[in-house]
């Protein structure tokens, strides 16, 4: 990992999972995700292309809950990759 990519994972980290944030319920320590939009299968984007997801957001939270467990339905419940991407950057510009 280079300092860039170091520096941007910070602040990620610092942000906590974007779906908390937005629904009101604080600070969640969050993992990297790496959104898939405009990618292959088994790549990963640029580490600027990543959002913070806490680990029920990610991966745990079951159908509709966790973006690995059901795209379209937490797209649809929470905004797309690429609008939570969006509001990331945008809170990561301003300085969380």
């Amino acid at each position: 990992m280079n300092k860039d990519e170091k520096k941007h994972y910070d602040k990620l980290s610092q942000l906590g999972c974007i779906v908390c944030r937005r629904e009101g319920w604080g600070y969640s320590p969050p993992h990297i995700h790496h959104i898939r939009h405009g990618v292959g299968l088994s790549q990963r984007s640029h580490f600027s292309l990543a959002i913070p997801l806490c680990p029920n957001h990610h991966q745990n939270g079951g159908y509709g809950i966790a973006l690995h467990a059901g795209q379209k339905e937490f797209e649809r419940k929470f905004g797309s990759e690429v609008d939570l991407l969006a509001e990331t950057l945008k809170l990561i510009k301003g300085n969380l």
